[in-house]
């Protein structure tokens, strides 16, 4: 059997779970079930009588960093299984038993020191300068504190960017003519305030960093029985609880024998590949399952048994996952004794020969580790190549000097984008141009049939970028090699909720589950899925009565039939469809997944499954609901790993960690600058116990030396991630940096630089600038051979393949009637308030619109709620002048109930599309009546006297209504708000208006 060590533990479980206390059924938990869950226990904490745990640590940490927190307490769960008491606790801050905040004073404050400081206070100020300076600091000194500790430390202590930090001043404070004039009566007292300040500073570090990590422990002592009583109770083992109550289940006195004995039965020889990347827990693992391998006595005493383990403490790169190199040299050891003591043999084997690299890059490897034992390269190992004649090459190109950003950025520039002369965009398309100068200039080494050595040209698939992060960098060389139309894989992983087509389709689903959600709806349709243009969303989205988009949407659902159709087919199936069933609908009957593919590329198909695996994986936890999904989705930036490990004939982008067990004859690293520190682990380890962390500046000596050990620890791994990125090349090794190297000579780059210097690289005249180059083997002098080309099948195309296609129609523009040109008011008018006058007018419509439906005693009530950013005055105003129409006897038959208000009409007329909204519309049997309402502040006094703008508007909709009630009378009538007067507009006179339009065909016809 070959599985990793989770999935055996898992198997070993549930073939015992009685002897391990798990449910039969268990189920392995997520990540995000497991944030969830942890989020759930905070709360129910919060809420409960363990309350005074949250309040312990919410002094210490944000809310932001709760779940960072629960995550790695839950992640060192054993770690908090036993709590030394206060004493221990004392000890491993380095203070005495029954040490306190109150011993801390008594031997910081013996007595008389607010006399002395505020003695000393008048001189420092008169004084000037740095003495004035201190004085400041020192006012606030009252009384003997922790407070008045910390006000003595700003003056009487050196900073934290001094040469001894946090020193006492001795000699240097005050100033020296003061300590040897004014103050030098005071300056021996003074001086021994000093050094106790500095003494009790570390002790008050102390205090303070115990206390914090007595809140994490009680803190943990609640959470975690809640945490593993609640994953009981779901029948739910996270991948931590696989390896532990494996470890357990072998460990028990009491089940631990009948295990083995059932096991041993099956088993006869362990191998463990990785192991450098095995963490103590696992090791602990396969240690039980050895024990009757090495006790000489096993259920099958015949049978020969073996434990085979390879691993290379060089590649171990995975401590955040627990591996552990010093664990691999300590089982090696463990397992040499008890085989010794069993009467076997462990044999130590080394591979000398590296199956991959050429010799020169296996040089610069061994030039470049010598001498670093600490971080597992033992001294005198040398590399061999076993393709000893297999040519290499490794160039060092010019570092791309940092560029700063401009402080004058035009506001247009997204703030997520780097501007063109970024150093990392500048490297970024160096490399994409140096790939298409290789794919047509350079040929590298490649095996022939029969082992002959010959040189092809360079493909795409041939290349592997590997970088430390996936950071700007990352990004910018995939956008340089897609715009250089470079064939590229694309990034190696993938943030789901990052995605624009998940991001598309998660903007549907909330509107569906929220029809009232503008925001939503306007992404939707702006998205691939509708297709609308920004003026499309503008005009439909500025300045409508409705308030919200989707009601908009459906008034004017005539111009947007598909995008309608789509929408209502949804709302309509939202509340019968699982989550699931509801994306696959927007796939499939309804085009998504193409339209999405078509706008983003085939790079956003694996966004779209991810979403769908989501889905289903939510509905077989969880109660399926639209709302449910959409809150579950917000609980975690889940990422895949998309499958780029063979990347076909394209170029490869990822992290070094992701390209572990990975190689290609081209490697180019161009991530090698300096790099800033990763941030602290919330949870240090002082001698096997969880300690919260500090700010560095605040940190007592037991957690400084162990951050130091941890950063020591950190750059061995990264030396051997560096390994693990060189050694990932075949024949052709290219390093590049972009930005600050860093001044200590750390950042991969310089040591690639010297080490290259120290086998004799030759300085290259490259980019502008000298890089260098060292080769071996003779790389130009192979014999050139072109790759076997792909069979082109012929294909009979259609005619029409060959034949121009004709130019596409123009779309047909929708005109409104208020469009089709001619003055909208008398020339005497006034027009310089023209902004005024349309809202003004879009008022009183608003008013004899709605005001119509209510009752007359309601409409001031009616008027303050329709016209909320009107004054009183001028609203009055308004409602009186609507007021007079809607009572007006002759205007009854207007505002009657069976007439219609705000009627949508679209017609053909004289070769356009019109489309408007009728104010008033009153249907007979013989007769047809439009209505439309205009606040002119000059009212003509003839129809004939009408601005032709309004005569072309009323011609559209009587040619538009004559369509739609052909064998009735249409008439048409301009409502005057300011004198409650009904003009009627004689027929021939509105369409002879209607042809003057030069935005219309006349000869057309008039239908």
């Amino acid at each position: 059997k070959i599985q990793t060590i989770h999935a055996f533990c898992a198997g070993l479980l549930r073939r015992f779970p009685l002897e391990a206390g798990v449910s039969p059924q268990f189920a392995e938990m997520e990540d995000r079930a497991a944030a969830l869950l942890r989020s759930e226990i905070v709360d129910a904490l919060a809420e409960g009588p363990d309350a005074a745990v949250i309040d312990g640590i919410a002094a210490h940490v944000a809310e932001t960093r709760i779940e960072t927190l629960t995550a790695e307490i839950a992640k060192h769960r054993d770690a908090f299984a036993a709590l030394p008491d206060r004493r221990g606790l004392l000890a491993l801050f380095g203070l005495p038993d029954g040490f306190d905040e109150r011993k801390l004073l008594a031997e910081v404050f013996t007595g008389g020191e607010v006399e002395l400081i505020r003695s000393i206070l008048p001189v420092l100020v008169a004084s000037g300068g740095h003495n004035a300076r201190d004085a400041r600091k020192l006012d606030g000194f009252r009384e003997a504190s922790i407070e008045g500790l910390e006000i003595l430390e700003t003056a009487l202590l050196t900073g934290p960017g001094a040469k001894q930090p946090f020193a006492a001043r001795i000699g240097s404070f005050p100033t020296k003519p003061l300590q040897t004039g004014e103050l030098a009566p005071q300056m021996p007292a003074l001086d021994a305030l000093m050094a106790r300040v500095e003494a009790g500073r570390e002790r008050r570090l102390a205090l303070a960093a115990l206390a914090k990590t007595e809140a994490l422990h009680a803190f943990a002592a609640a959470f975690l029985p809640e945490y593993a009583w609640r994953k009981q109770l779901r029948g739910w083992l996270d991948f931590d609880d696989l390896i532990l109550k494996a470890r357990d289940l072998l460990g028990d006195p009491e089940v631990a024998a009948w295990v083995l004995y059932r096991l041993d039965g099956g088993i006869d020889h362990i191998l463990i590949d990785e192991a450098q990347d095995t963490s103590p827990a696992q090791w602990d693992v396969v240690e039980k399952l050895a024990q009757e391998f090495t006790s000489g006595i096993g259920a099958r005493s015949g049978v020969e048994r073996t434990i085979f383990v390879v691993g290379d403490k060089k590649q171990s790169i995975y401590s955040f996952q627990g591996a552990d190199p010093e664990a691999f040299d300590r089982m090696q050891r463990e397992f040499g004794r008890r085989l010794e003591d069993s009467g076997a043999q462990l044999a130590d084997l080394t591979l000398e020969f590296s199956f991959r690299s050429a010799q020169v890059i296996l040089g610069l490897v061994d030039a470049l580790f010598d001498g670093r034992a600490e971080a597992g390269f033992a001294a005198g190992i040398r590399h061999r190549a076993f393709k000893a004649d297999l040519p290499g090459r490794v160039d060092l190109w010019p570092v791309v000097e940092k560029v700063e950003a401009p402080d004058d950025r035009p506001w247009t520039d997204p703030l997520d984008r780097k501007s063109d002369e970024h150093h990392n965009v500048i490297l970024a398309r160096r490399i994409a141009d140096e790939i298409l100068r290789m794919k047509a200039e350079e040929t590298i080494p490649d095996e022939a049939e029969g082992g002959r050595l010959v040189q092809r040209p360079v493909r795409e698939g041939d290349i592997l970028i590997l970088v430390q992060r996936r950071s700007d960098l990352f990004s910018e060389i995939i956008r340089a090699c897609k715009a250089a139309d470079l064939k590229i894989a694309g990034a190696d992983r993938l943030k789901v909720g990052a995605e624009l087509a998940v991001k598309d389709l998660a903007a549907l689903l909330a509107f569906l589950a929220t029809p009232e959600d503008s925001l939503s709806l306007a992404t939707v349709l702006k998205s691939p899925l509708c297709g609308w243009s920004e003026q499309e969303l503008f005009d439909l989205a500025h300045r409508r009565d409705e308030p919200f988009l989707w009601q908009a949407l459906r008034r004017r659902g005539a111009e947007f039939p598909q995008t309608l159709a789509m929408l209502r087919d949804l709302r309509g199936q939202t509340d019968f469809l699982r989550p699931y069933d509801l994306i696959e609908r927007i796939l499939t009957r309804h085009d998504g997944r193409s339209k999405l593919l078509a706008r983003l590329g085939p790079e956003a198909e694996d966004g779209i499954n991810a979403l769908l695996g989501q889905a289903l994986a939510y509905e077989r936890t969880d109660i399926p609901s639209l709302t449910g999904f959409l809150v579950w989705m917000e609980t975690d930036d889940l990422e895949i790993k998309r499958q780029v490990g063979t990347g076909g004939d394209m170029i490869r982008v990822m992290t070094v960690h992701g390209a572990k067990g990975l190689e290609a004859p081209i490697v180019i690293l161009p991530d090698t600058a300096a790099r800033r520190a990763p941030a602290d682990p919330e949870l240090a380890d002082l001698a096997g116990i969880p300690v919260w962390q500090t700010r560095v500046a605040e940190m007592p000596a037991a957690l400084a030396e162990a951050r130091s050990a941890d950063q020591a620890r950190r750059m061995q791994e990264r030396l051997r991630l560096l390994y693990v990125a060189l050694t990932r090349a075949e024949k052709w090794l290219i390093v590049a940096a972009a930005g600050d190297l860093g001044r200590c000579g750390e950042s991969w780059y310089q040591m690639v630089e010297t080490a290259m210097t120290g086998i004799g690289a030759e300085p290259v005249e490259m980019f502008g600038g000298t890089g260098l180059r060292v080769r071996s083997g003779d790389w130009d002098g192979l014999p050139r051979v072109q790759p076997p080309g792909r069979v082109e099948h012929s294909v009979a195309l259609p005619r029409f393949f060959r034949n121009p296609a004709a130019a596409p129609p123009t779309p047909r523009v929708t005109l409104s009637p208020s469009d089709l040109g001619g003055a909208k008011a008398l020339p005497g008018e006034d027009g310089s308030e023209e902004e005024a006058a349309k809202r003004r007018g879009e008022a009183v419509h608003l008013l004899l619109e709605r005001l119509p439906l209510l009752d007359a005693a309601d409409w001031p009530r009616a008027a303050r709620r329709l016209l909320p950013l009107v004054g009183d005055e001028e609203g009055a105003g308004m409602l009186q002048e609507a007021r007079a129409v809607l009572t007006a006897p002759h205007l009854a038959e207007v505002f009657a109930a069976e007439t219609l208000s705000e009627v949508p009409i679209t017609a053909e007329i004289m070769g356009a599309r019109i489309h408007g909204v009728i104010d008033r519309l009153i249907v007979s049997p013989a007769r047809v009546l439009a209505v439309d309402f205009k606040t002119n502040a000059t009212v003509p006094e003839t129809a004939e006297a009408c601005p032709e703008g309004l005569l072309r508007q009323m011609g559209a909709y009587a040619l538009a209504l004559a369509q739609v009630y052909p064998c009735r009378h249409i008439e048409t009538a301009i409502l005057w708000t300011r004198t409650a007067q009904l003009m009627p507009l004689p027929h021939d006179l509105v369409v002879a208006a209607l042809e003057r339009s030069p935005h219309l065909d006349a000869t057309g016809g008039r239908s």
